[in-house]
């Protein structure tokens, strides 16, 4: 059994020794550990740093191209170095070395496909209490639409089976955490969450600038991901809504109408249809949508398949 440890990193030169140090050398019934660093266009030395400790696999990107695009080239390197479980952790040392041995273990018993560290965000002392609503809250939403019980959506400290990092395609160019969920439970891969420990925080997150900004491209792309993977629901949900609207709007000109004083209500009796009418299309839309949605399934098996031909030929 062959696990890498994957760190996307960016301008972490400072943190990156500590992190390392922190990494198990040797796991029960895991044979070999290997380290990828990913250095996403530092500008520091952080790919010299990892080097100069000795670690295995070090991809430099020639510039930055954010943590999606870290996140999934490590993942490729790891499936081509022919790791068996790939451990995602993030570089500024926030999750101990030490929790890998649990995290991965649902993965060894065969129980999941993918362990995520759950930080316990409601409990977090160096979160602020909007930060600890905010992240109880989208975990929340993105529930809802992968469709399976996700109580840290944002947790970077994940564990993944050969077969789920192949399945995994991340589109976003933004973060990784929430679509490989989202995709997840589409895909009715077993997803587990490992209750875990965090280390004292070194910095603030690079990835939120502000709290307005990570809330837009966060909603953003759960709404892109939704449409996706969830069409019929938007859709005929969005679609009933409206048909409502017009349902509604148009029995209010029909009971003045029936009153004698439908003359001045010919506004509301053309909003009415106009409504009905939009409604009925954006339902048949989704059903459109659904189509293509079971087509993508159909595409991603067939990738699925010729991916996995093409790393075990490279790893092999």
């Amino acid at each position: 059994m062959k696990l890498i440890i994957q760190i996307p990193c960016y301008n972490e030169e400072a943190t990156l020794p500590e992190t390392l140090r922190d990494l198990p050398g040797s796991l029960p019934r895991v044979d070999e550990i290997e380290v990828l660093v990913v250095d996403d266009g530092s500008c520091d030395g952080t790919a010299e740093v990892a080097e100069a400790l000795g670690v295995d696999h070090v991809i430099r990107l020639k510039r930055n191209q954010g943590l999606a695009y870290a996140f999934t080239a490590g993942l490729n390197t790891a499936l081509r170095a022919g790791a068996e479980i790939i451990v995602n952790t993030d570089a500024d040392n926030q999750y101990r070395g030490e929790e890998i041995e649990r995290l991965i273990q649902p993965l060894l018993d065969g129980e999941a496909d993918i362990a995520v560290g759950d930080r316990g965000v409601a409990a977090l002392e160096h979160f602020s209490p909007l930060k600890r609503r905010l992240q109880r809250w989208g975990s929340w939403v993105v529930e809802r639409v992968a469709g399976i019980p996700i109580p840290d959506a944002t947790s970077g400290f994940r564990a993944f089976t050969r077969d789920a990092a192949l399945r995994l395609t991340v589109l976003s160019d933004y973060t990784y955490t929430l679509e490989t969920l989202i995709q997840a439970g589409a895909r009715r891969m077993a997803v587990t969450y490992v209750p875990v420990r965090t280390n004292p925080e070194t910095r603030q997150s690079r990835l939120i600038g502000s709290v307005p900004s990570f809330l837009a491209v966060s909603a953003i792309t759960i709404l892109r991901f939704f449409a996706m993977y969830r069409p019929l629901r938007l859709f005929l949900g969005l679609g009933a809504l409206l048909i409502g609207g017009g349902v509604v709007i148009g029995v209010r000109f029909l009971y003045y109408f029936l009153a004698g004083a439908g003359t001045g209500k010919v506004q509301s009796l053309i909003l009415a249809a106009i409504l009905t009418i939009v409604g009925f299309q954006v339902c048949m839309i989704g059903l459109m949508a659904d189509l293509v949605r079971l087509n993508r399934k159909m595409l991603e098996e067939t990738v699925f398949r010729v991916r996995r031909l093409e790393i075990d030929d490279a790893a092999g």
